[in-house]
Parts: structure tokens; C-alpha cells; sequence
């Protein structure tokens, strides 16, 4: 297989994974699996989205949580829904911002409210808003590789809308599967096809694990030559559409797999779990993630990371 041979891991938890939860996660509980993911060499952190406080209220705290992150150790993402968001975004120091728009017509709609033409006019104003200050936009393609409502996505229809953000000066665009409904097929393809029309736009893969095959998709997307994906600790999230959604890939399996592979994530896999071990003390109950439960190919290291190993009879 020819792989790459680093791979970058952008953490989604504290913004995909929390702002479905019932519970308010207090801003100081957040900030300190900032600290922890950073301190495990994370370096990419989607920390919060500026959003309405009604609409998502988990994300209420955006500001706050924006103001205390350890700076100088990762770049920090905020995702926008208008132009409002990007302006609270931009004021409270955000690295970077991320903007959504569907490729299905039915799925924007359901999900802001608007046709995809009216998110396509309202991204000039948001373009020029934090490209002004210095800020760097990511486009999302939310449904990228099918949708609830409509089915099948056409190829087409998902990178016209990647070709609205790179002409508005976007350089990194990330294609979602936001209910996952992606196969391996069909992964490689859209990855392929995205290398050859946009060779200078880094791609971000972004699987939910709703169908149990986001880890193969995500090998599909390696051997395609993606190196860039979005995991979340302890793989919490899942897109509010979907009843009891799996959640996304979960930081510590994909860090597992691709050290195993001998693929560098620059991750302390110890340090990982660890974090995803406090996240789940503090969220109160079991998280979806894998590695955290059964630790590293290691049985000296996995016994005293998660306490597993020993004798047992049978399978």
C-alpha cells in the first residue's frame, strides 16, 4: 500500500462531540481536555462553535473557552454558522474559522434554514470578515458522500460548493460524512477526484462511525493519499439528525491504527487515553472509543494505562 507518511489529526470533541450532549460541560472542565489533548501533541483543536447560545446552548461559553486556551501550543478553530459568528470568532482570537454549507439541497435546509444558494451569497461578507483579520476560513461540505434526506449526493454537486470556497481564498476544505453514510468506494473516488481538481487545497476527511465502517474509510481515504482527518477523543458526536448516532472516529483508535501502520500522528498515545479516560469521568458515561478501553498493542503498557490483561479462559 503506498501511505503517507505522517498524518495530521484535527480534534473535534470539544465541538462536535459536546454541543449534542443535555449536559453543560463547564467551561474550566473544557479548557483543562484542551490542556490535555495539547499536552499529548495535539495540534489542531476545533474548540467551540459561535453559534446562538439558544440554538446550542453546551456552546454558550465560546468566548470564554476561546480566552483560555493555552496558546502557542496548537491552532485553535471555531465553527461559524453567518456572519455574526465570524465577527465573535475573529474578536475573541480565533486561529482559524469553519463554514458550512450542505451539499444536499434538502439537508441545508433541515440543518440552517437556508437554500445553498443563500449560504453561497452570505459567504463574501464572512470571506472578507476574517481573511481581514488574519484569520484563515475552512469550507465544509457537510453530506459530502450521501444524504439522509435525498440519498445519493452527486460528485458534482460536492465540489461546486468546494469550488465557491477556494475561489473566496479558502486553503484547506474538509469533506464530511456527516451522517455516515460513506463506503470505501466511494471514499477513494471523492478523494481522488478533490487531489486532482484542487491539488493545492488540503483536504480534510471528517467520518461518522454511524454504520460501523469508519476506520475502513478512513484506510480508503490513506490510500487515496488524504492526510488530514478530523477524530474526536473518545469518539463522542454524531450529527443531531441521526437517533442514537454512533459518534465519530474516536482520536485514540485512529492514533493506535496509524502508529501501528507506522504512519506518525506526532500523538502520545499514553497521554491520549489518558484524556480520553478524565473526558469520560466527566461526561459520566461510557464513551464509544476503543483504545481507551483495551490501551496499546503493548500488554505491559495496556495493563497499567487501563488495567487489562492477565489470564482468562476461553474468548
Amino acid at each position: 500500500m503506498k501511505l503517507p507518511e505522517k498524518v495530521m489529526l484535527r480534534e473535534v470533541a470539544l465541538r462536535d462531540g459536546l454541543q449534542s450532549l443535555e449536559r453543560f460541560v463547564p467551561t474550566a472542565q473544557k479548557l483543562e481536555i484542551i490542556a490535555a489533548l495539547v499536552a499529548a501533541g495535539i495540534r489542531q483543536v476545533e474548540a467551540t462553535s459561535f453559534v446562538s447560545p439558544r440554538a446550542v446552548p453546551q456552546l454558550r461559553d465560546a468566548a470564554a473557552v476561546m480566552a483560555g486556551v493555552p496558546r502557542d501550543k496548537a491552532v485553535y478553530t471555531a465553527l461559524v454558522p453567518n456572519l455574526r459568528g465570524a465577527q465573535d470568532a475573529v474578536a475573541a482570537g480565533t486561529d482559524e474559522i469553519v463554514v458550512v454549507i450542505s451539499a444536499s439541497e434538502a439537508h441545508n435546509r433541515e440543518n440552517i434554514r437556508r437554500s445553498i444558494d443563500e449560504s453561497i451569497a452570505g459567504l463574501d461578507n464572512v470571506f472578507e470578515t476574517a481573511l481581514a483579520a488574519g484569520v484563515r476560513v475552512i469550507g465544509s461540505v457537510a453530506v459530502s458522500f450521501g444524504c439522509p434526506f435525498q440519498g445519493d449526493v452527486p460528485e458534482a454537486d460536492v465540489f461546486a460548493i468546494v469550488e465557491q470556497y477556494v475561489r473566496r481564498g479558502a486553503k484547506s476544505v474538509i469533506l464530511a460524512d456527516t451522517t455516515g453514510m460513506a463506503d470505501p468506494i466511494r471514499v477513494e473516488k471523492r478523494v481522488s477526484t478533490f487531489r486532482e481538481h484542487f491539488p493545492d487545497t488540503r483536504l480534510i476527511l471528517h467520518f461518522h462511525n454511524n454504520r460501523g465502517i469508519a476506520m475502513a474509510n478512513l484506510l480508503a481515504a490513506l490510500q487515496a493519499g488524504a492526510d488530514c482527518f478530523d477524530t474526536s477523543l473518545g469518539g463522542i458526536g454524531g450529527c443531531p439528525y441521526v437517533p442514537r448516532a454512533a459518534g465519530n472516529l474516536a482520536t485514540a483508535d485512529v492514533v493506535f491504527m496509524l502508529s501501528e501502520m507506522g504512519i506518525d500522528t506526532g500523538v502520545d498515545l499514553e497521554k491520549l487515553i489518558a484524556a480520553a479516560r478524565r473526558l469520560e469521568e466527566i461526561l459520566g458515561f461510557t464513551l464509544p472509543g476503543q483504545v481507551m478501553k483495551s490501551g496499546p498493542r503493548d500488554p505491559r503498557l495496556a495493563a497499567r494505562i487501563c488495567g487489562v490483561g492477565g489470564h482468562h479462559d476461553g474468548d
